[in-house]
Protein backbone atom coordinates (compact mmCIF):
# COMPACT_ATOMS: atom_id res chain seq x y z
CA UNK A 1 0.00 0.00 0.00
CA UNK A 2 1.71 3.49 -1.15
CA UNK A 3 2.55 5.87 1.91
CA UNK A 4 0.36 8.89 1.64
CA UNK A 5 2.92 11.96 0.68
CA UNK A 6 3.14 14.68 3.58
CA UNK A 7 2.09 17.91 2.36
CA UNK A 8 5.48 20.12 3.16
CA UNK A 9 5.74 21.79 6.39
CA UNK A 10 5.48 25.52 6.30
CA UNK A 11 7.65 27.83 8.55
CA UNK A 12 7.06 29.90 11.37
CA UNK A 13 8.07 32.64 9.51
CA UNK A 14 6.05 31.73 6.43
CA UNK A 15 2.88 31.07 8.78
CA UNK A 16 3.76 34.93 10.71
CA UNK A 17 3.71 36.20 7.40
CA UNK A 18 0.81 34.85 5.84
CA UNK A 19 -1.39 35.67 9.08
CA UNK A 20 0.45 39.42 8.90
CA UNK A 21 -0.85 39.60 4.89
CA UNK A 22 -4.70 38.19 6.09
CA UNK A 23 -4.47 40.93 8.90
CA UNK A 24 -3.32 43.50 6.45
CA UNK A 25 -6.65 42.26 3.66
CA UNK A 26 -8.99 42.30 6.82
CA UNK A 27 -8.06 46.18 7.31
CA UNK A 28 -8.31 46.99 4.20
CA UNK A 29 -11.81 45.56 3.71
CA UNK A 30 -12.83 47.30 6.92
CA UNK A 31 -11.00 50.92 5.63
CA UNK A 32 -12.85 50.53 2.14
CA UNK A 33 -15.83 49.62 4.20
CA UNK A 34 -15.57 53.21 5.97
CA UNK A 35 -14.19 55.65 3.19
CA UNK A 36 -13.89 55.94 -0.57
CA UNK A 37 -10.71 54.25 -1.93
CA UNK A 38 -9.16 57.86 -2.88
CA UNK A 39 -9.30 58.96 0.30
CA UNK A 40 -7.56 55.87 1.61
CA UNK A 41 -4.18 55.80 2.48
CA UNK A 42 -1.43 53.11 2.99
CA UNK A 43 -0.94 54.92 6.60
CA UNK A 44 -4.31 54.15 7.39
CA UNK A 45 -3.75 50.34 6.98
CA UNK A 46 -0.83 50.61 8.48
CA UNK A 47 -2.25 51.55 11.74
CA UNK A 48 -5.01 49.79 11.55
CA UNK A 49 -2.81 46.72 11.37
CA UNK A 50 -0.81 48.03 13.95
CA UNK A 51 2.64 47.70 11.83
CA UNK A 52 5.49 50.08 10.53
CA UNK A 53 4.58 50.94 6.29
CA UNK A 54 7.74 49.52 5.65
CA UNK A 55 6.53 46.48 6.98
CA UNK A 56 2.99 46.72 4.70
CA UNK A 57 5.16 47.61 1.36
CA UNK A 58 6.64 43.93 2.31
CA UNK A 59 3.54 42.58 1.42
CA UNK A 60 1.97 45.08 -1.08
CA UNK A 61 3.50 47.61 -3.53
CA UNK A 62 1.03 49.85 -4.12
CA UNK A 63 -2.24 50.77 -2.60
CA UNK A 64 -3.79 49.47 -5.78
CA UNK A 65 -2.37 45.83 -5.77
CA UNK A 66 -3.40 46.16 -1.92
CA UNK A 67 -6.86 46.95 -2.68
CA UNK A 68 -7.35 44.64 -5.78
CA UNK A 69 -6.28 41.67 -3.29
CA UNK A 70 -8.15 42.42 -0.73
CA UNK A 71 -11.08 42.77 -3.22
CA UNK A 72 -10.29 39.29 -4.22
CA UNK A 73 -10.08 37.51 -0.91
CA UNK A 74 -13.65 39.16 -0.76
CA UNK A 75 -14.85 37.17 -3.46
CA UNK A 76 -13.19 34.01 -2.62
CA UNK A 77 -14.95 34.61 0.82
CA UNK A 78 -18.32 35.64 -1.40
CA UNK A 79 -17.64 32.25 -3.58
CA UNK A 80 -16.94 30.23 -0.53
CA UNK A 81 -20.03 31.09 1.28
CA UNK A 82 -22.32 30.46 -1.74
CA UNK A 83 -20.56 27.09 -2.44
CA UNK A 84 -21.39 26.15 1.69
CA UNK A 85 -24.97 26.29 1.01
CA UNK A 86 -26.61 23.11 1.19
CA UNK A 87 -27.88 22.10 -2.56
CA UNK A 88 -31.32 21.19 -1.31
CA UNK A 89 -31.55 24.53 -0.27
CA UNK A 90 -34.40 26.42 -2.26
CA UNK A 91 -32.81 29.16 -5.02
CA UNK A 92 -34.47 31.93 -3.20
CA UNK A 93 -33.11 31.09 -0.01
CA UNK A 94 -30.17 30.96 -1.21
CA UNK A 95 -30.56 34.48 -2.31
CA UNK A 96 -31.84 35.82 0.83
CA UNK A 97 -28.65 34.10 2.61
CA UNK A 98 -26.38 35.87 0.03
CA UNK A 99 -27.99 39.26 0.79
CA UNK A 100 -27.93 38.48 4.49
CA UNK A 101 -24.58 37.94 4.50
CA UNK A 102 -23.51 40.58 2.48
CA UNK A 103 -25.95 42.86 5.19
CA UNK A 104 -24.25 41.35 8.15
CA UNK A 105 -20.72 42.25 6.73
CA UNK A 106 -21.65 45.91 5.61
CA UNK A 107 -23.06 46.42 9.32
CA UNK A 108 -19.16 46.00 10.71
CA UNK A 109 -17.78 47.63 7.49
CA UNK A 110 -16.45 44.49 6.01
CA UNK A 111 -18.04 44.83 2.99
CA UNK A 112 -16.00 47.78 0.75
CA UNK A 113 -17.90 50.47 -0.88
CA UNK A 114 -18.89 49.50 -4.37
CA UNK A 115 -16.15 51.51 -6.47
CA UNK A 116 -17.93 54.32 -8.60
CA UNK A 117 -17.56 54.37 -12.20
CA UNK A 118 -14.90 56.76 -12.57
CA UNK A 119 -12.92 55.56 -9.29
CA UNK A 120 -9.26 54.83 -9.53
CA UNK A 121 -10.39 51.85 -7.90
CA UNK A 122 -12.89 50.69 -10.20
CA UNK A 123 -10.29 50.71 -13.36
CA UNK A 124 -7.57 48.70 -11.27
CA UNK A 125 -9.93 46.18 -10.86
CA UNK A 126 -11.12 46.17 -14.29
CA UNK A 127 -7.38 45.42 -15.29
CA UNK A 128 -7.01 42.73 -12.71
CA UNK A 129 -7.84 39.12 -13.73
CA UNK A 130 -7.76 37.47 -11.14
CA UNK A 131 -10.86 39.76 -9.70
CA UNK A 132 -12.62 39.03 -13.23
CA UNK A 133 -12.87 36.12 -12.98
CA UNK A 134 -13.85 35.64 -9.71
CA UNK A 135 -16.63 38.15 -10.33
CA UNK A 136 -17.68 35.83 -12.94
CA UNK A 137 -17.87 33.02 -11.24
CA UNK A 138 -19.86 34.77 -8.31
CA UNK A 139 -22.08 36.40 -10.84
CA UNK A 140 -22.96 33.15 -12.72
CA UNK A 141 -23.51 31.14 -9.04
CA UNK A 142 -26.32 33.95 -8.43
CA UNK A 143 -27.89 34.68 -11.81
CA UNK A 144 -28.28 30.92 -12.04
CA UNK A 145 -30.42 31.10 -8.64
CA UNK A 146 -32.32 33.97 -9.99
CA UNK A 147 -33.24 32.05 -12.75
CA UNK A 148 -34.27 29.29 -11.19
CA UNK A 149 -36.16 30.88 -8.48
CA UNK A 150 -38.23 32.74 -11.77
CA UNK A 151 -39.41 29.98 -13.26
CA UNK A 152 -40.21 28.30 -8.98
CA UNK A 153 -42.64 31.67 -9.29
CA UNK A 154 -40.34 33.12 -6.18
CA UNK A 155 -39.38 35.65 -8.45
CA UNK A 156 -41.09 38.00 -10.60
CA UNK A 157 -40.38 35.99 -13.68
CA UNK A 158 -40.93 39.47 -15.87
CA UNK A 159 -37.74 41.34 -14.61
CA UNK A 160 -34.26 40.70 -16.23
CA UNK A 161 -32.00 38.58 -14.23
CA UNK A 162 -29.27 41.01 -14.55
CA UNK A 163 -31.61 43.60 -13.03
CA UNK A 164 -32.18 41.17 -10.23
CA UNK A 165 -28.60 40.56 -10.18
CA UNK A 166 -27.20 43.88 -9.57
CA UNK A 167 -29.91 44.84 -7.42
CA UNK A 168 -29.18 41.93 -5.14
CA UNK A 169 -25.59 43.46 -5.42
CA UNK A 170 -26.95 46.84 -4.45
CA UNK A 171 -27.79 45.80 -0.75
CA UNK A 172 -24.10 45.38 -0.05
CA UNK A 173 -23.76 49.12 -0.23
CA UNK A 174 -27.05 49.82 0.86
CA UNK A 175 -27.11 53.08 2.76
CA UNK A 176 -30.44 52.62 4.30
CA UNK A 177 -27.98 50.37 6.42
CA UNK A 178 -26.01 52.95 8.01
CA UNK A 179 -29.18 55.80 8.59
CA UNK A 180 -30.95 53.02 10.30
CA UNK A 181 -27.85 52.30 12.66
CA UNK A 182 -27.81 55.88 12.95
CA UNK A 183 -31.10 56.09 14.02
CA UNK A 184 -30.59 54.05 17.03
CA UNK A 185 -33.75 52.45 16.91
CA UNK A 186 -32.92 48.96 15.93
CA UNK A 187 -30.32 46.30 16.32
CA UNK A 188 -28.08 45.27 14.18
CA UNK A 189 -30.52 42.00 13.90
CA UNK A 190 -33.23 44.04 13.41
CA UNK A 191 -31.89 46.04 10.34
CA UNK A 192 -30.86 42.82 8.26
CA UNK A 193 -34.21 41.71 8.73
CA UNK A 194 -36.42 44.56 7.44
CA UNK A 195 -33.56 45.30 4.79
CA UNK A 196 -33.79 41.61 3.53
CA UNK A 197 -37.60 41.89 3.77
CA UNK A 198 -38.22 45.25 1.85
CA UNK A 199 -35.43 43.48 -0.87
CA UNK A 200 -37.72 40.29 -1.55
CA UNK A 201 -40.92 41.47 -0.41
CA UNK A 202 -41.18 45.25 -1.46
CA UNK A 203 -42.84 48.08 -0.28
CA UNK A 204 -46.28 47.12 -1.27
CA UNK A 205 -49.04 45.77 1.14
CA UNK A 206 -49.82 41.93 0.88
Amino acid sequence: MPTQQQPPKVSFKEQMHQAREDAILRSTCQLLGAKPFDAMTMDDVAAAVGIAKASLYKHFCSKEELCSAAMVKLLDNVYAYLAGLPAETPPQDKLHALVRWSLEHLMTNEMPLLPGRNSTLRAVLMANQGYLDRLEAVSCQVHAWIVEAQAQGSIQPALPPKVVLYTLYARACDPVVSFLKESGEYTDAEIVDLVVRICFDGLAAR
